[in-house]
Formats: C-alpha cells, sequence, structure tokens
C-alpha cells in the first residue's frame, strides 16, 4: 500500500482521540479553560451522562471575537510561545489541542464575551468544519456547548460505558477541582437536576462536608508542611476512616489533578501497620513545586507527571503525611454510643487500636474493649454464648448445602494467636483459622439464607438517620434502592447527595446504618457493570465485611468455640465470600515431615 498524507479531518479525529477519550474529558479540558481564564463561577451541565450535551458556562476574561477562530485551530494556545515555556508551565492548558479535538468529534458552539465589548461573539464547528461568526447578547464569559459527543465516530460511542459509570466520572472530576479551587464557585447540573453546588468562600472543609458528609469532614485531619521548596495542604483520613480502593486518594501537583502511582504509594508507606490490608485511606491533598522541578508534558490528557527528584518528593509527602497522623492521633476515650452488637461500649484508641488490641489480648484485656464477652447484656434476638448473630435455625448443613466443598471436620478448639487467628485441632492435623473471614463466611451465609427464603426481618429505627455521600455515590445508591428495598433496608433520598435510613435488617440492627450504607456503596463502585444475578449476593458479602470482627480483637473462649461451631455448619466453611481462605491446614503428616520423624528432606 502507498504511503499517503491522511485528510486534515481524519487527522483531526485521530488526534481528538488521544485527548477525548470519554465526556469527562471534555468537562475536564473546558472546566480547566476556564480557570486558565480566571473564572469565580463555573457551571456545567449535562445531558445523558454528556452524550447529548455538555455545557460549561464561567464568567471568566472571554476570547476576543477576532480570536475565535483561532481558539478552534489545532495547536493554536495563548499559555506558551516558545519551546522553552515548556519548563516554565504556569496554566492548566498549553498544547492549544483540546477546542480543536472537541470540535471535530462532536457539534461545537462557542458563545464569548471580553469586558472591553459591547455584545458576545459566536462560532459554531461541527465535525471539524467552522462557521461563519456571529454576533449575539451574552454577558462577560465564555460558554461552550458540545452536542451529540462522537456522533461522526460510532466506533468511540459504541465504547463509552454505561450512563451511571459516565456520569459518576464527571461527578467525581468536579468534585475533585472543588477541592482544588475552593475560592471558585462550582454548579454542577444533570439535566435540571443539581448534583453539586460548592460557595466559592475558599472553605475547603466546608467543600468536604458537601462531598461527603459533615462527619467525615469533622475526621479529616488537616496537613500543613513546607521544606526545600516543597508545599503539601490538605487533608488526610485518620486511620480509622478508610476505603475500600484506591480512588480516593487524590493529588494536585501545582493545581493540576495528576495520578502518580509513587505519590499514593508514598501515601500508603505513611499508614503503614496503620491500616487492615485492603483498606486505603481518603485523602485530598495538593503539592506546590517549582514549575522546573516537574515536567507536565508526558500524557496525552496530562494526567501524569514526572519529577526531577522522585526519591525526594516521595519522601517528603510520605513524611508530611505521617506527621500529620501521629499529631492528630486521639488520646483514647469512651464514646459514648453502643458497639457493633448493642451490649458493650468499648475503648477508642486511635489509629493504633490494632496493635494496642494485640497487646492487651496478651497480657489483660479490659472487659469493656471486649465486645464478645460472654456476660456482655444481649444483642439482636438470636445471640448465643456471647457470639453475635449466632445462627438460631435447626436446619443442619446437609438441607441447604449448594457448595461442592466438603463439610469440615469436628474439630476441638486449641485458643487464639496474635488476637488474630482460632487455632484448632481436627483428626488429621491442626487448622489456623482467620477469625475475620470466618465471621464474613458466617454473617454471608445467614444473610442470604433469609433472603432466599425472603424472609428478612427489618428493624425499624426509633431515629432515621440521614448519610451525606458524594455526588457519584449518590447517583450509584439512587439506582440500587429496589434491591437494598429486598434487603430490609428502607432508604429514601433526602436532598442533594444525602439518604435517609429509616430500617435495617434485623440481623444488623445494633449497627451503625451510616457505615452499612457506605459499604453497599463502595460495593456498586467497585463493579462498574454488575450483572443483575449477581449484584445481591456482592451486595451482602460487602456488608458482612464491613461488619466482621476484625482482626486484632481478642475474643473470650466461649466466642473462640462459638464461632468455630457455626464455621463448622456453614456450607463453604473453606473461603470467605470474597475467596479469601478462612483457614489454613496443617496434616499430621506435614508435621511430622517438618519434625524429621518421617522422611524429613
Amino acid at each position: 500500500m502507498p504511503i499517503l498524507l491522511l485528510a486534515p479531518e481524519v487527522a483531526s479525529q485521530i488526534a481528538a482521540g488521544e485527548v477525548v477519550e470519554r465526556p469527562a474529558s471534555v468537562v475536564k479540558e473546558l472546566v480547566e479553560n476556564a480557570l486558565d481564564a480566571g473564572a469565580k463561577t463555573v457551571t456545567v451541565t449535562i445531558q445523558e451522562a454528556g452524550r447529548r450535551l455538555i455545557e460549561i458556562a464561567d464568567d471568566g476574561a472571554g476570547i476576543p471575537a477576532a480570536e475565535l477562530p483561532l481558539a478552534v485551530e489545532r495547536h493554536a494556545t495563548s499559555k506558551l510561545q516558545s519551546a522553552s515555556d515548556l519548563f516554565h508551565i504556569h496554566t492548566l492548558g498549553f498544547r492549544g489541542e483540546a477546542l480543536a479535538s472537541i470540535g471535530s468529534v462532536s457539534r461545537l458552539t462557542i458563545t464569548s464575551r471580553v469586558e472591553s465589548a459591547t455584545a458576545a461573539a459566536r462560532i459554531r464547528v461541527e465535525g471539524g468544519l467552522m462557521g461563519k461568526i456571529e454576533q449575539i447578547g451574552a454577558p462577560v464569559g465564555t460558554t461552550v456547548r458540545v452536542e451529540d459527543l462522537f456522533y461522526n465516530v460510532p466506533a468511540r460511542l459504541k465504547f463509552l460505558k454505561q450512563d451511571m459509570t459516565e456520569r459518576r466520572a464527571i461527578d467525581g472530576l468536579l468534585a475533585h477541582y472543588a477541592l482544588a479551587y475552593p475560592s471558585v464557585r462550582f454548579r454542577l447540573m444533570d439535566g435540571a437536576t443539581p448534583t453539586l453546588q460548592t460557595s466559592g468562600d475558599g472553605d475547603r472543609r466546608a467543600i468536604l462536608a458537601t462531598l461527603y458528609g459533615v462527619e467525615v469532614a469533622k475526621q479529616m485531619l488537616e496537613v500543613l508542611s513546607e521544606e526545600d521548596g516543597y508545599r503539601l495542604t490538605g487533608y488526610i483520613s485518620p486511620a480509622a476512616l478508610t476505603r475500600s480502593n484506591r480512588k480516593e486518594i487524590t493529588f494536585f501537583i501545582n493545581g493540576r489533578w495528576v495520578s502518580d502511582t509513587p505519590l499514593s504509594q508514598a501515601m500508603m508507606q505513611a499508614y503503614h501497620t496503620l491500616l487492615m490490608v485492603g483498606r486505603y485511606p481518603l485523602t485530598a491533598l495538593f503539592l506546590e513545586v517549582d514549575s522546573e522541578d516537574v515536567d507536565v508534558n508526558v500524557h496525552p490528557a496530562k494526567a501524569e507527571v514526572r519529577f526531577k527528584n522522585q526519591d525526594r518528593v516521595f519522601s517528603f509527602v510520605q513524611r508530611s503525611a505521617r506527621r500529620a497522623l501521629l499529631a492528630y492521633s486521639p488520646i483514647p476515650a469512651m464514646p459514648s454510643t453502643q458497639n457493633l452488637w448493642g451490649g458493650k461500649q468499648t475503648i477508642d484508641y486511635g489509629p493504633q487500636s490494632e496493635s494496642l488490641e494485640w497487646a492487651l489480648a496478651h497480657d489483660q484485656t479490659p472487659a469493656t474493649s471486649d465486645p464478645f464477652s460472654a456476660s456482655s447484656e444481649s444483642g439482636p434476638a438470636g445471640q448465643t454464648d456471647g457470639y453475635p448473630f449466632a445462627p438460631t435455625d435447626s436446619l443442619s448443613p446437609s438441607e441447604h448445602r449448594q457448595s461442592i466443598i466438603p463439610n469440615l471436620p469436628i474439630m476441638r478448639l486449641v485458643g487464639q494467636i496474635g488476637a488474630t487467628y482460632l487455632i484448632a485441632e481436627g483428626p488429621d492435623g491442626l487448622y489456623l483459622i482467620d477469625q475475620h473471614a470466618a465471621h464474613e463466611r458466617v454473617l454471608f451465609e445467614k444473610l442470604m439464607l433469609q433472603h432466599n427464603q425472603k424472609n428478612i426481618p427489618a428493624q425499624t429505627l426509633l431515629t432515621p438517620v440521614v448519610v451525606q455521600v458524594p455526588p457519584s455515590s449518590a447517583k450509584v445508591l439512587e439506582e440500587q434502592l429496589p434491591i437494598l428495598q429486598h434487603f430490609g433496608f428502607t432508604v429514601e433520598s433526602f436532598g442533594p447527595n444525602a439518604f435517609q435510613v429509616r430500617a435495617v435488617p434485623a440481623l444488623f440492627a445494633e449497627t451503625d446504618p451510616a457505615a452499612a450504607l457506605r459499604a453497599l456503596v463502595e460495593d456498586f463502585e467497585e463493579d462498574e457493570t454488575p450483572l443483575q444475578n449477581e449484584i445481591e449476593a456482592r451486595l451482602a458479602a460487602r456488608v458482612c465485611k464491613r461488619l466482621a470482627v476484625k482482626a486484632g480483637k481478642a475474643l473470650s473462649a466461649e466466642e473462640q468455640r462459638a464461632l468455630l461451631t457455626d464455621l463448622e455448619n456453614c456450607d463453604s466453611p473453606r473461603t470467605c465470600p470474597h475467596g479469601r481462605p478462612t483457614m489454613i491446614h496443617l496434616s499430621v503428616d506435614m508435621l511430622e515431615r517438618q519434625f524429621g520423624r518421617k522422611g524429613a528432606r
């Protein structure tokens, strides 16, 4: 095949693929243009998750009418003039590709007015073809309308995700920029419905409250650190406030939202030994460095950066976050609320609670720190031997067996080690049992049994609980309310990004309704396209994971025996609902080999 020069419209669409991946990419580029223009108010309106319409209106400096045709040309920018300027970038945009790329794959309309002009100017671009400039009345600033995104690139349109996922990406983007620019008033409209609105008063903690709820915002720890030309500000969560994934670890570099794996690893190092496996902090951090020490021109979407001294930045972030965690570590206090099972109160030892509880388990554990004590007040109906949610039905495992995994042998409890594992003796050796994974399995099978029998009793709350969630989570939760109803939850919308919990399954009657609801949201967020026939089991598994007894909790002998008995009666006792093993088997034969009694090598 001969070498040919691509037609301009084909070249434009190929280039657009690097900049405009999805509706959220369009929103990002246009919001960054508005911020570069000095806007104090930015309003984003979307329809059909951005496929039908994306409109960004700002009150920035505007574009002169004579420059509008140039603004939609490729490689036209007002933000740099020479190659050397690439090492002194102080704006969010600089390549001059965004408007041209968007115009090549949509129907683009730009209306703009500068302060010195008596009227605004408008220009239309459709599939890369530019129209004539028109005069129109409009306030100072710029309004960009992007209609029918990817209408002329059906292959790209086909690969967009479900509306829920695309909306969530836009919601998350605006939430992050609202945090980074607290002095700018942001407003996001989904059709005629506002989903996000900030005041622009400069108060980041108030924005955190808008995004995550007042209780979460109050717990966040402030970070303020300066060292050798680096400055780090923002908020991180205490060790007790975590998420099930890394999505909420947010970094801005010189005002630019970036995805940087080493920085995320630095945060995890700061929380080393303080978090359970599989839990991640909630952070919103803003790093300022000299523009010469960071290269922002390494990714088509400007989502990644490179530092001149990566190790130094890593160490600075890790030390700053760790210092904040230690500085804000709370003094042990007795909370006024009931524990998970309604009997006793527990002592909160702050970020070091797990290691302190381990130490107490090997010395003398105070009665108030053991929510499983056999002498505790009775919790929900059905508890036996002090163990929470012990089964009360008389059905044998064979009556409900759905798994091909054989039943466990009858085991004799030996004890607990490390306040995390149970040791039991069976006829063929020793079993080490993970108490958290085992309790997950017990809770899961009990909840699913009730669900399959269409008999999940619900407990109405005396005082309904209002839960605030991020805008992206609110969209997810709204679409899953019917499924929650099947599990005994009664949840209603209660204003923007807020929900009222009026009832919970009786199995979890003494738990924190807000924590349970957030656990459900995290589950839905982990799979963007869940299958209907799997989502209910995944929901149950997520709730049980959150409410199961944690590693590091000392159990009395009675609770240990109850847990072991309940696990023996499970249909699939060898794994938790997520597939992690509940136990390790050390056979007598293997032990004999290890001790040199039977042909050890």
